[in-house]
């Protein structure tokens, strides 16, 4: 079976690279080992920090991105979000959903933002008026109607419920993009044969940590330690981070469960209008 490269627009850093601390070369670095991988593009995502932090590493990334095409654009994950949900992310930086404080950090490279739609106050019309997706994460609330997608399903989100509305179950019954990890650790089985089942709009990403393919067994990340016991990483309170698997490996699992679809590749080139470019081959 072929499939276009992967595109991944969900990720943190990889092989001890992290995008929130990371230099140029770093950022090179982790673009050439993705693509041995098979990962042809990727959105490197930057989680919540400081104003100042993450005006310097967007103005990073943007200066890698002169050395690689595979650098399509920035994730931002944070600062926008719902304490009530921040599952790892520092709450000390979050800041109001307003069109000031975007303008504190933004820039053209900035591609997706992960916020929470409960919490606007102009923002989402905004970042839509500039071309910016737009997706419901670390957040509570059931109305997706402004958003283009939704942030890593059912991990730091309201779950299912069968009375009322939730991000969750929005997310499966709208007509949105949606991400998940299905690295076997964020999400069941049963829960990703329940996605693959309601909906065709999946985007499988890894949200992978900067200990991914790295002999590391405990980091700083987020302002917090991250320990990593082979199977998952964690803080200290046991607060699951982003995933410890490429997308390569993720969708290798799937195959082997029986539940991968090539549309789960294609998907992400549509979202963001992309032409597919290069193909991989998978063992079935």
């Amino acid at each position: 079976m072929k499939t276009p490269l992967l595109i991944e627009q969900h990720l943190h850093g990889a092989f001890g690279i992290d995008f929130n601390t990371a230099g140029v070369n770093d950022v090179l670095f982790v673009a050439e080992k993705l693509y041995e991988h098979g990962i042809g593009g990727f959105f490197p995502t930057l989680v919540t920090d400081s104003v100042e932090n993450i005006k310097r590493q967007i103005a990073v990334i943007k200066d890698a991105s002169k050395s690689s095409k595979a650098i399509l654009g920035i994730h931002l994950e944070g600062i926008f979000i719902n304490p009530e949900k921040k599952g790892i992310h520092n709450p000390e930086h979050f800041l109001p959903l307003t069109v000031e404080n975007y303008k504190l950090i933004e820039d053209e490279f900035i591609k997706i933002v992960t916020l929470a739609p409960e919490l606007d106050e102009g923002l989402i019309d905004y970042l839509r008026s500039k071309g910016v997706k737009v997706q419901a994460g670390h957040c509570v609330g059931g109305d997706l109607s402004r958003v283009d997608g939704v942030t890593h399903l059912f991990n730091a989100m309201s779950g299912i419920s069968h009375r009322g509305k939730s991000t969750a179950l929005s997310a499966l019954v709208e007509d949105v993009y949606t991400e998940i990890i299905a690295d076997g650790v964020h999400v069941s089985d049963d829960a990703l044969k329940l996605v693959f089942k309601s909906k065709d709009k999946v985007i499988l990403i890894s949200d992978a940590l900067p200990i991914t393919n790295s002999d590391m067994k405990e980091t700083v990340f987020a302002d917090s330690k991250i320990y990593y016991d082979g199977v998952k990483a964690t803080s200290a309170d046991g607060t699951i981070a982003g995933s410890t698997t490429l997308l390569d490996g993720i969708v290798k699992r799937l195959i082997k469960l029986g539940l991968f679809k090539p549309e789960y590749i294609e998907n992400v080139y549509r979202y963001h209008g992309l032409e597919p470019f290069g193909e991989i081959e998978w063992a079935e």
